[in-house]
């Protein structure tokens, strides 16, 4: 029984008396080697006899080399063993000494030569022989080894030479027109200057416009860049901040606005650039104002401004686009008296160009107030499509343009009730320009901002250089254009918005 009062099972009792059975005599101390090396070499031959399987001897004519048995398993620490005797012992070494030594087999003969095979376990410290077992974790497939590189020939000029692998890596000389945009923009544009100067600010935004938390909503980015492409045309258009409000950290006082209404060939395109008066603190909030209410004009009356541009009904136009846009500029001093401060301080011009969806039509309107510029590149030669108005234009003025166009403009005439209008108009109090033409294919028309229009006419290296880069065969792509629309010349820092449409 147990010192907590268990009786043990027999079993137990025997392995008990067996292990430690202090009757037993003891083994003594042993003649045979007792060292780390030999014991585990010891353990090791015992674990391979015990796991050898047997073979089946098969009939040769010949007899098989018999075995000598290996001297390391005489001794087995876990077998009690009686000392080999002197006489055993000088037998043993007499035989070895008079056996010959075997000649050494051939490896064919070795492979089907049955034999004793000596399994070696590495010990616990070393890394594990042989295929490896089993693992519960996934293991990447080592790459493929890389093909040999072709052997080099030496060839007339000189002897061969190995290629540099640092070469191997190194860009092509022609890696700017390979990195090159794949919209026809050709190389990475930069934006340069024109003249001997470049201009006092830096070509880069410097700072941005002070924010807090109530003015969040009338932030504006430093640049808006858009594009299509309908019918005949592809269109551009882009608005970048001056030079002077990047340095000075002021928001961008010009708006862009581009749209779509409709669908198929019956869509209508509206682009409308506006751009806010300098003097006037919430510039940049009244010209986009002035986009978005143009827009929800033309929005609500797109599919008859669409079906009179198609039709080519020019007087329709002229009295329907001119109630829209007093209309909008009604809003703006509405909204002037809201915020109290005066009119003009809450105003901005606003150009805009419609276009049609339609490819089998050519005709392009403009209308719209205040100042700003309309181009158009035909044959190599900007023509300025808006004239100075005459100081003694009093009630208004129609005039013949080239090529049969007519600009009409409108001093202080009211104008009677239009069709794309839903109620009484305020007296109109700005000047409406209105222009509808026929596009030729390779024209380019440029509708713009003062910030634009103002180089354009009084830089002659401008208009020639846009000339050069905006000619046949292809429009540029949006990262071109907009490069093309920063070319900077001394004296010039405002604001910059344009739309360009490139006849196909």
């Amino acid at each position: 029984m147990s010192q907590q009062g268990e009786k043990p099972a027999a079993h137990e009792d025997d392995w008990w008396r067996k292990l430690y059975d202090e009757t037993a005599p003891d083994t003594g101390p042993s003649s045979a080697p007792d060292s780390l090396d030999d014991r585990f070499d010891s353990v090791s031959d015992t674990v391979s006899e015990a796991v050898e399987p047997e073979l089946e001897p098969e009939p040769d004519p010949e007899p098989l080399l018999e075995a000598r048995p290996d001297p390391r398993t005489a001794w087995d620490p876990y077998r009690e063993q009686a000392p080999p005797s002197e006489e055993s012992e000088s037998e043993s070494e007499s035989e070895s000494k008079a056996e010959p030594e075997p000649e050494p087999v051939p490896v064919a003969t070795q492979a089907a030569v049955p034999g004793p095979r000596n399994t070696v376990f590495p010990a616990p410290w070393e890394a594990p022989a042989g295929p490896p077992g089993p693992r519960t974790f996934a293991v990447p497939k080592p790459p493929e080894p890389e093909p040999p590189p072709a052997p080099l020939t030496p060839s007339a000029a000189g002897p061969a030479t190995a290629p540099d692998p640092v070469a191997l890596h190194e860009l092509p000389p022609d890696w700017a027109a390979s990195d090159a945009p794949a919209d026809g923009g050709g190389a990475r544009p930069l934006v340069d200057h024109l003249g001997d100067r470049p201009p006092t600010y830096d070509a880069e935004p410097a700072a941005l416009p002070a924010a807090t938390s109530e003015n969040l909503d009338a932030l504006v980015p430093d640049t808006v860049l858009d594009g299509a492409r309908y019918g005949t045309y592809t269109l551009r258009a882009a608005s970048v901040r001056g030079d002077s409000a990047r340095f000075r950290g002021e928001p961008r006082r010009d708006a862009l606005f581009t749209a779509r209404f409709g669908a198929a060939e019956s869509a209508l395109v509206l682009v409308a650039v506006a751009g806010g008066v300098r003097a006037g603190e919430g510039a940049h909030l009244a010209a986009a104002d002035a986009c978005r209410w143009i827009g929800g004009a033309v929005a609500r009356s797109h599919a008859r401004l669409s079906e009179d541009i198609r039709a080519g009904r020019r007087a329709d136009l002229k009295s329907g686009l001119h109630r829209l846009t007093d209309r909008t500029y009604g809003k703006l001093r509405a909204r002037a008296a809201e915020l109290g401060v005066e009119p003009g301080e809450y105003t901005t011009s606003l150009r805009c160009l419609l276009l049609s969806a339609d490819p089998d039509c050519r005709t392009r309107v403009f209308f719209g107030v205040g100042s700003g510029g309309l181009f158009r590149l035909r044959d190599g030669l900007w023509q300025d499509l808006e004239p100075v108005i005459p100081e003694q234009a009093a009630s208004g003025v129609s005039e013949e343009g080239p090529d049969g166009d007519r600009l009409t403009m409108d001093l202080q005439i009211t104008t009677p009730p239009s069709p794309y209008s839903d109620g009484p108009a305020p007296p109109p109090a700005e000047l409406f320009r209105f222009r509808a033409s026929v596009a030729r294919p390779g024209d380019t028309l440029l509708l713009c901002s003062n910030g634009l229009a103002e180089p354009m006419r009084d830089e002659p290296e401008l208009p020639d250089e846009l000339a050069e880069r905006w000619g046949p065969p292809e429009p540029p792509g949006l990262p071109a254009f907009l490069a093309d629309t920063q070319l900077r010349i001394k004296g010039y820092a405002d604001d910059r918005t344009c739309a360009a449409v490139w006849e196909a």
